[in-house]
């Protein structure tokens, strides 16, 4: 039987990053899947699963099996194409061997943005970003670490041994006889420059980075004085921008799926998500009853 090998500082290290990494790209992952809000769905209709899809592969497929009921599904493009470049013949599979040959006539299908594209190839991108900083981090901080360094014979083990084991309980009074060496301990300096805080920085500005392209909320700016419309408005146009991006595609296939299926599906942010996100007041929506011509962030009052 081979003998199993011992695991490495360079396998924790290994390990440590991996699971880093891959706690940053679930965050964002559940953060993605979680922000719209589909109504009406027909039982057999799996919602985290649809989100899932669109996520992963950015376009799923609607249509209504004979036996199990509505079902959306991971889709194939099986070639041809319309005037506007939407495949007509797919084919709809799962990972029990599930299979079903649709078409433009009896499915419709579902993307995850405007230009049909997945998420979850920048959110791998932000995810390495993250952890890659978080390394830096972690490094920096632990350079800050001023280590003691004993040096003695080996005749002197012993003493230095029980001397540091006085400094570093913060025993106020260590007792020595005249023979001690009072030069033997002594400070290993690595004089790097703690960065640690322009780092971390840095890291808020690329989670936000991230949140603005999942079109999320972050307005971090975490200003207590009053804001003007236009200045909030202008922070938040990004993340308003790629929100309606996917919102409006699922939007469209709810609108295609009713009127072939009969159906009233809805899809829309979830509340938490909305352009108010119970976070800002916008101008003439003060909540009084009054006009205002200014915004604010209710979360720094």
């Amino acid at each position: 039987m081979p003998r199993r090998r011992n695991r490495t500082y360079f396998d924790e290290s290994a390990l440590n990053n991996k699971r880093n990494y891959i706690h940053y790209f679930n965050r964002l992952l559940e953060l993605s899947i979680s922000m719209f809000e589909w109504k009406n769905l027909p039982d057999t209709v799996d919602d985290r699963f649809l989100e899932y899809t669109l996520f992963m592969d950015g376009d799923a497929v609607f249509f209504k099996d004979e036996e199990l009921g509505f079902l959306a599904l991971q889709c194939a493009m099986n070639g041809g194409f319309n005037v506007y470049r939407i495949p007509i013949r797919r084919r709809a599979y799962a990972v029990n061997g599930y299979q079903r040959e649709l078409t433009d006539k009896d499915s419709v299908l579902i993307y995850n943005n405007e230009i049909r594209t997945n998420s979850v190839e920048l959110v791998r991108v932000f995810a390495h970003r993250l952890w890659d900083l978080d390394c830096i981090i972690g490094v920096n901080a632990r350079a800050q670490k001023t280590p003691v360094l004993v040096q003695g014979t080996e005749q002197q083990r012993l003493t230095l041994l029980n001397l540091y084991k006085e400094f570093d309980g913060n025993s106020p009074v260590i007792f020595g006889d005249k023979n001690l060496d009072i030069n033997a301990l002594k400070a290993l300096k690595t004089d790097a420059p703690y960065v640690g805080d322009k780092l971390y920085q840095l890291k808020n500005q690329y989670w936000n980075e991230a949140l603005t392209y999942l079109g999320i909320s972050n307005t971090s700016y975490q200003k207590k004085e009053r804001m003007v419309t236009d200045e909030v408005i202008r922070q938040m146009g990004g993340t308003i921008a790629s929100r309606y991006s996917r919102l409006n595609a699922r939007r469209r296939a709810a609108e295609e799926i009713n009127r072939m299926f009969d159906l009233e599906i809805e899809v829309d942010f979830r509340e938490d998500y909305r352009e108010i996100d119970d976070e800002t007041m916008f101008a003439g929506q003060s909540g009084d009853g009054k006009l205002s011509d200014v915004v604010y962030d209710i979360r720094t009052n």
